[in-house]
């Protein structure tokens, strides 16, 4: 994605970009869930949508399923796009929770189209029709990680990129200011450069091993610590949706592509013996398994800096949040747009520095808490669900909570990734309780019932007007067979 975007970015720079990479160094490969801007990062490269699923044998995604969260047998629907419409300038899910106050509205699903068009595994791009949410529909994609990042490098060397297979064996620092002055590869071959963005994931080699940035470990807040990934056949419908399923230790994904299903079981080693969790997760598979099940360790949190001196970390090499809510790429594709904001000369001011990691560490601070919010409120039995409850929250996330407590409010910065509807979502979803609604809510009038009648019966009746996935795919863009 760095390759890509910096040789899209920068047709006409006076220098060059190489890659180094390694084909022995695996990728976990089981399919990969993203969020809405993955649209945007495509068409910003020119990149034909139905060429890359067909390549990727990617699905369409319209949110998330919490099944089990706040306790056995509850669901509900992270979706994405607007949710109902606005009334007299009071927000819908203002009025709305003050329905759900008086005991009268239904559950927030209903009133989102995409929420309903998930539940039924049915999908379509937006229709240019003004004034119905059908012209609305906001999508994401499911998407064969490892092929995706085959067609980029396809995409960034038809664009100049210089690319090198090998392993990095040591990098040398300058000694008059320890920025990086070179790496030795394998082969023996040293290369040197202005910039080096380091992308190898969680080790770090430039960012940590060379510069020994820090790290700062959340996994207080964030107790997951491992992971078991598998891919497995597809028996059932193609669903449009990503599945986050509780389980005793942790959660467990389900991604659903054309070809297969990539599943993962997210854990904490404290309370679950990996042998436990391998066999949790291969007895819970609907298809046979495509492979040996693959082993991860990980430490949720982010580098102290994400770029120090001359390097710049993206991904894994910069912080790591679990799957829950699909964030992986998406910070992959917000480094780079702050990078492309704030993209150096040699002389590397180091206010440039700072701002772009400020921005970094505010985007994995708001994210890391809209997850610990999923782990706070959930009513589910254990010794590990338990501590989630009892774990002190980060203070940025608890003076949040503390807002929305008194009369539902949510407030956020406008360059949250989550939005105000996200966050709305997800704690009614998870069972999060107001001791009052919104007084603002009242200036709709005396009878906002009949506006939420309104809405949900004109989201079913478009939901009913969509195909079903399979049909939408079939038709537009069906992966050729293996």
């Amino acid at each position: 994605m760095a390759a890509a975007t910096l040789s899209q970015s920068f047709p006409h720079l006076k220098g060059s970009i190489r890659l180094i990479e390694s084909e022995d160094i695996g990728t976990v490969g089981v399919g990969e869930a993203t969020i809405p801007p993955i649209i945007e990062y495509l068409r910003t490269h020119g990149i034909d949508e139905n060429e890359l699923i067909r390549k990727t044998q990617a699905t369409f995604k319209l949110g998330i399923e919490f099944k089990d969260w706040r306790r056995a047998g509850h669901s509900y629907i992270h979706p994405f796009g607007p949710t109902g419409a606005p009334l007299r300038g009071v927000p819908f899910y203002t009025f709305w929770h003050k329905c759900a106050h008086a005991g009268t509205a239904a559950p927030l699903d209903v009133y989102s189209l995409q929420a309903m068009a998930a539940r039924d595994a049915r999908f379509a791009r937006p229709t240019p029709r003004q004034h119905s949410p059908l012209s609305t529909l906001v999508y994401a994609l499911h998407l064969d990680a490892k092929r995706f990042a085959t067609y980029l490098r396809g995409y960034a060397e038809a664009r100049g990129v210089r690319r090198t297979e090998g392993k990095v064996r040591s990098v040398a620092l300058r000694g008059e200011d320890g920025f990086i002055d070179s790496l030795t590869l394998d082969s023996g071959e040293r290369i040197g450069a202005d910039l080096y963005i380091d992308c190898t994931g969680f080790r770090g080699l430039l960012i940590e091993g060379a510069l020994h940035t820090g790290y700062d470990d959340w996994t207080h807040w964030l107790p997951c610590d491992r992971a078991i990934a598998v891919a497995c056949e597809r028996t059932g419908p193609l669903s449009s949706h990503t599945l986050a399923k509780a389980r005793e230790v942790g959660w467990q994904w389900r991604i659903p592509l054309q070809n297969r299903v990539g599943n993962g079981y997210v854990y904490s080693s404290q309370f679950m013996a990996d042998d436990a969790a391998e066999a949790a997760l291969l007895g819970s598979l609907e298809g046979r398994p495509l492979r040996e099940p693959l082993r991860l360790r990980f430490t949720t949190g982010r580098r102290r800096k994400s770029w120090n001196r001359n390097c710049v970390a993206i991904g894994l090499s910069a912080g790591f949040l679990e799957p829950l809510e699909s964030t992986g790429i998406h910070l992959i594709q917000r480094g780079l747009f702050v990078l492309l904001k704030l993209f150096p000369d040699r002389n590397f001011h180091p206010r440039d520095i700072e701002e772009y990691n400020r921005q970094l560490a505010f985007d994995y601070e708001r994210a890391r808490d809209f997850l610990v919010a999923h782990y706070h409120f959930t009513e589910r039995d254990g010794p590990f669900w338990a501590q989630c409850r009892a774990t002190e929250l980060p203070e940025s996330l608890r003076e949040r909570l503390e807002l929305f407590a008194n009369y539902g409010r949510l407030m956020r910065d406008e360059n949250e990734l989550f939005s105000v509807q996200s966050w709305f979502h997800m704690l009614i979803g998870q069972g999060a309780q107001s001791a009052g609604y919104d007084p603002f809510a009242d200036s709709v009038g005396p009878n906002p019932q009949a506006a939420l009648d309104d809405v949900r019966a004109v989201i079913a009746s478009c939901a009913a007007t969509l195909p079903t996935h399979e049909e939408f795919i079939r038709q537009h863009c069906r992966a050729a067979a293996e």
